[in-house]
C-alpha cells in the first residue's frame, strides 16, 4: 500500500466531509442560529479538539461522515434554534452543505480548466508521427498544424479524414504552420497502412488554448452541470443497457481508494498537467456527496427539506415528534447501509 496516496485520500476526503459540514455552519451562523457541536465522524464523541463561539469541534468514533448540530436541531420548543425558526431558514441551513459540496467541485473543476486550457476545434496538431511513415518520409513533426491539404482549408477532423481518403494513392499536397513558420510537404498517402498508423502515419488532436479564470470558471461551473446530469440519469441508462449495473454500484472508502489509486497510475503515465485526473476524481466526489445528501430520505438534508416544503404551502408543521422519529430510524438504517456497503468492498470489490 501506498501510505503517500493512502494520506493523500484520506486529507482530501476528510477536507470535502469538512467543506460539507462547513457549508451548514456558516449558513447556521449567517442566519442567527446558534451551533453546538461540529464533529467529524459520528458519535459517540471521540475526543473534543476545541471550543470556540460556543461551539464544540469533535472527532467521532463512527468514521463515516460528519455533521453539525445547531441549537434546538429537533425540537421547535428551544427559542433561536433551527427547528424554532422559519422554514425559508431551515431549507437554507439544510441546503448549505449539498450546495458547498457543488461549489468545492466548480472550483476543483475550474482549477482544471486553467491548467489544460480548452481544446480549438478549428485547428489540427499532429501529436505523433509513426516512423517510417509517408509522414515522416515528408518531414512532418509533432506539434506542427496541418492548414491545408491540396488547397483544402482544414479546421475539423473530418475535412482531414476527408482529404487524405480521396487522395489515396495520389501526390497530396499538405500546407502547415510550425511556430511561425509556414511550410509545405508533398506525400502520398498509403491504401494499405499498417495496423493504427492510418494512409500517411500521423496521430493528431485539437491544441490547447489558455482560458482566463472567468473563463475557465464557466467551464468548471458547466461541468458541475453535466456531472449532475450523468448522475441522475444513471438509472436509467442502466434500464437501456447503455452502462453495465456492476459499474454503477455503490462503493464504500476502500472503493474509493481503489479508484482513486487507478486515478493516481492515470496521472502518472498521462501526458495532461500533473494531479489533473485527481482533481476530477475528487471533484466528482464532492458533486456525489452533494447529490446523495439531496435525496429526499429522511435523515439526509434532502428528506428533512421534503419535511420542511409542506410547511411552505399548508402553513403547518409535520409534527416534529413523527419527524424526529423517522429520522432516528432513518439514520440507524442508513448507518447500516453505509456499514454494508463498505463491507462489501472488501468481500466483493468492484472492478475498476
Amino acid at each position: 500500500m501506498d501510505i503517500n496516496n493512502l494520506l493523500i485520500f484520506i486529507g482530501a476526503i476528510a477536507v470535502l466531509i469538512i467543506v460539507h459540514e462547513l457549508g451548514h455552519f456558516i449558513a447556521s451562523k449567517l442566519l442567527g442560529v446558534e451551533v453546538e457541536e461540529f464533529g467529524l465522524g459520528f458519535p459517540p464523541r471521540a475526543v473534543t479538539l476545541f471550543k470556540a463561539g460556543g461551539t464544540i469541534f469533535s472527532l467521532n468514533w463512527i468514521p463515516l461522515g460528519g455533521f453539525v448540530r445547531p441549537k434546538g436541531e429537533n425540537d421547535p420548543e428551544v427559542p433561536g434554534g433551527l427547528a424554532a425558526s422559519s422554514p425559508w431558514v431551515r431549507i437554507v441551513v439544510l441546503a448549505a452543505g449539498p450546495v458547498a459540496n457543488f461549489l468545492t467541485a466548480a472550483i476543483l473543476f475550474t482549477i482544471i480548466f486553467a491548467r489544460i486550457g480548452m481544446p480549438d476545434t478549428s485547428r489540427i496538431e499532429i501529436v505523433d508521427v509513426a516512423e517510417n511513415s509517408p509522414a515522416a518520409r515528408a518531414g512532418l513533426q509533432p506539434g506542427d498544424m496541418i492548414t491545408e491539404i491540396n488547397g483544402q482549408p482544414i479546421d475539423s477532423p473530418d475535412i482531414l479524414r476527408e482529404m487524405i481518403a480521396k487522395n489515396v494513392e495520389q501526390e497530396t499536397r499538405i500546407v502547415y504552420r510550425r511556430g511561425d513558420q509556414i511550410g509545405e510537404v508533398t506525400l502520398v498517402p498509403r491504401a494499405d497502412p499498417p495496423p493504427g498508423e492510418g494512409a500517411i502515419g500521423i496521430l493528431f488532436s485539437h491544441p490547447s488554448v489558455p482560458l482566463t479564470p472567468w473563463q475557465a470558471l464557466g467551464l468548471g461551473t458547466v461541468a458541475v452541470y453535466d456531472q449532475v446530469v450523468q448522475i441522475l440519469t444513471l438509472p436509467a441508462r442502466i434500464i437501456e443497457g447503455t452502462i453495465a449495473p456492476e459499474q454503477a454500484r455503490l462503493v464504500g472508502y476502500k472503493g474509493m481508494y481503489d479508484m482513486f489509486q487507478t486515478v493516481r497510475e492515470a496521472d502518472a503515465a498521462s501526458e495532461t498537467p500533473a494531479g489533473v485526473n485527481t482533481l476530477f476524481f475528487f471533484a466528482s466526489i464532492s458533486i456525489s456527496l452533494g447529490l446523495l445528501n439531496l435525496l429526499p430520505i429522511p435523515a439526509l438534508d434532502g428528506g428533512r427539506i421534503a419535511f420542511t416544503l409542506p410547511e411552505l404551502i399548508l402553513r403547518r408543521r409535520i409534527p416534529p415528534t413523527y419527524e424526529n422519529a423517522i429520522n432516528l430510524v432513518s439514520f440507524a438504517m442508513l448507518i447500516l447501509l453505509m456499514i454494508y456497503i463498505n463491507v462489501q468492498d472488501f468481500v466483493n470489490p468492484a472492478d475498476f
